[in-house]
């Protein structure tokens, strides 16, 4: 099995990440921000990527350190288990309905880090998330899990529904990118010879 494990420490956090691409969606998340944990939860069903998130944050603050030093973990997990990428995908793109909502992920494990967020919420916050944070997580899961990702949402009105289809879209996206091509199980999906260099 492809694996990954980060541990993470700063003066705002603690966080330790185990994840398993070839799993079976298993998830064991607790971030101290109930609204994390769902989405988190959501990408490791719909991924199939077994997924292990232990932390602790200054919450007393506000959510935003946490939010994104998980997202900069669990994207440096995500690249330390694809090792050199050798067999996979590498492209994948979904459209993902959710209820009235509709949002396009498009992605290149391609090793050069890159995010385009189209995402417009309504309100400030989701319960007592705020909705901003939602961009800081997939910033900092793309620029340490070294893919390219497209995010637009192409309409919704509901903004629980909007960042569930953005979390759930990447999963589905990452379902297939990061899948073994059987013609090319062997090669490096790259005319370089490697990725990520």
């Amino acid at each position: 099995m492809r694996k990954g494990q980060i541990a993470r420490k700063t003066k705002e956090t603690d966080i330790a990440v185990e994840v398993a691409i070839d799993g079976s969606g298993r998830s064991a998340i607790a971030t101290g921000i109930g609204f994390l944990d769902h989405m988190l939860d959501l990408l490791a069903r719909h991924s199939r990527m077994d997924l292990t998130v232990k932390a602790k944050g200054d919450l007393h603050i506000d959510d935003h350190h946490t939010t994104e030093d998980v997202g900069i973990a669990l994207g440096q997990a995500v690249k330390q288990a694809l090792g050199d990428m050798k067999g996979i995908t590498r492209y994948a793109d979904v459209h993902l309905p959710m209820d009235e909502t509709l949002t396009r992920v498009a992605l290149d494990v391609s090793g050069r880090p890159f995010l385009v967020f189209k995402v417009t919420f309504g309100r400030d916050k989701i319960g007592t998330f705020d909705t901003e944070l939602v961009n800081e997580w997939f910033q900092a899961f793309a620029m340490n899990a070294g893919i390219t990702l497209h995010v637009e949402t192409l309409y919704g009105s509901n903004d629980h529904h909007i960042s569930e289809s953005c979390f759930k879209g990447l999963a589905r996206a990452l379902r297939a990118a990061l899948a073994i091509d059987p013609k090319a199980a062997n090669e490096i999906p790259s005319t370089k010879g490697s990725l990520g260099n």
